[in-house]
């Protein structure tokens, strides 16, 4: 059983529980200020400058990872990443409770949440190259696709949960949110923490080179692997164009009308359909034809989003964000592979901190691109301009990534 492989090492058992506290904590906390910002902003603004603000937090927690990715990547490979993630989960656990008694005000500023958000995101830089780098250090090499297919699951998970339970914690009021939020954040530090007391296979990086130097090796070996660098790319561009996550609450609020609760489900349907099927594929790795599924899964998360971006119907956007974040979950399990294995462990702190960078470019910056669009486009037109944007990239890097087409086996001897 791929589970009892997987788990049956400690130290990953803990790593992975304390990353699955973070995610739901993050998430929690998205959904609660997602809902916060947009409602504040809604008793001033219309719908799309309200939309825009909500981009903006996207923006806020984007800015760090732009300046200092490429120096948290030598800094997960040159220190014990384990401390590294310990204090970047505290960190978080800080802006979280900032989160609570800012919101908790009688007049919440928008300018203190987003500075907040930025701190937030500076927690996030130097957290992920972390985070994602260890995994191969916690098992061994014969079991790592399945561990990466779990680490990736524990990420869906909260996906899923978090907003599901944010939605209904913001019922209630987004200070209990953020609060319950600071509390998991505390447990996934306890988490990490506890792993000091294992021994794992990676050691930090002795070398004498200068930060710059090392960025520059990592620079190199990413560019020199078209394989890594198309995968990392067609999400940034697919997932910058294509996501929705920011449209939700103005499509909870004024478009399908179900308040905050059904905004949280409509956060977690995305995830509900990734987290199924990261799950069938932690049991049931990809044995041929990787990068073919990646393209298709990026298509289907492109066409997905049409679908959503033209539903009037609560069930029927429910299913488009589910099948969307099939497709999604399927390019996630091939990058994540390729990066992970392919790349020494000497460099997966740098490259880890590039991959995460375009990760947190389609993500935050794509919330950011969706409050634009929304502003000039309107709500539904920008998640039609998303969903064909990500249909285009894909065929586009179908033809410019080659390699990353006839991508086979992900093993490493045969990319």
């Amino acid at each position: 059983m791929s589970f009892r492989s997987v788990f049956r090492h400690r130290p990953f058992a803990v790593m992975w529980t304390g990353r699955v506290f973070s995610q739901i904590a993050a998430l929690t906390q998205s959904v609660a200020i997602g809902w916060s910002v947009y409602t504040i902003a809604r008793q001033s603004h219309d719908e799309q400058h309200s939309m825009f603000l909500v981009g903006m937090v996207g923006l806020a927690q984007f800015v760090p990872m732009f300046f200092l990715s490429l120096l948290a990547g030598t800094v997960a490979d040159k220190y014990d990443r384990r401390k590294i993630l310990a204090a970047c989960y505290g960190g978080m656990m800080v802006c979280a409770a900032l989160y609570t008694f800012v919101i908790a005000q009688p007049h919440p500023s928008l300018v203190l949440i987003f500075l907040v958000a930025t701190l937030f995101g500076l927690g996030r830089t130097f957290g992920a190259p972390a985070a994602t780098s260890m995994v191969p250090a916690l098992v061994p090499r014969d079991v790592l696709p399945r561990a990466i297919a779990w680490n990736t699951l524990a990420v869906q998970t909260g996906m899923v949960i978090g907003p599901w339970l944010g939605g209904i914690l913001c019922g209630i009021s987004p200070v209990v949110a953020n609060a319950t939020a600071c509390a998991m954040y505390g447990v996934a530090t306890t988490a990490v923490l506890m792993l000091l007391r294992f021994p794992i296979n990676a050691k930090a990086v002795q070398t004498g080179a200068s930060r710059v130097t090392m960025i520059r090796e990592g620079l190199l070996h990413l560019w020199s692997s078209k394989i890594i660098l198309g995968a990392i790319s067609l999400d940034l561009f697919a997932v910058l164009l294509g996501g929705v996550t920011s449209l939700l609450p103005a499509y909870a609020k004024d478009v399908l009308f179900i308040g905050p609760e059904g905004f949280g489900h409509l956060r977690s349907a995305l995830a509900l359909g990734g987290g199924l099927t990261t799950l069938t594929l932690a049991m049931y790795p990809l044995k041929r034809h990787a990068g073919k599924w990646m393209l298709g899964g990026v298509t289907l998360y492109g066409i997905a989003t049409l679908c959503f971006a033209y539903s009037e119907n609560f069930w029927l956007s429910m299913g488009a964000l589910m099948i969307a974040g099939i497709g999604d979950s399927l390019s996630v399990f091939v990058r994540q592979n390729l990066v992970q294995i392919v790349t020494p462990d000497t460099m997966r702190g740098r490259v880890s901190a590039v991959s995460g960078l375009f990760i947190s470019a389609s993500n935050e910056l794509g919330e950011f691109e969706s409050g634009v669009a929304a502003r000039f486009l309107g709500v539904v037109g920008a998640a039609v301009f998303g969903g064909v944007g990500s249909v285009i990239v894909t065929g586009l890097w179908a033809k410019m990534f080659p390699a990353l087409r006839e991508a086979d086996r992900l093993e490493a001897p045969k990319l």
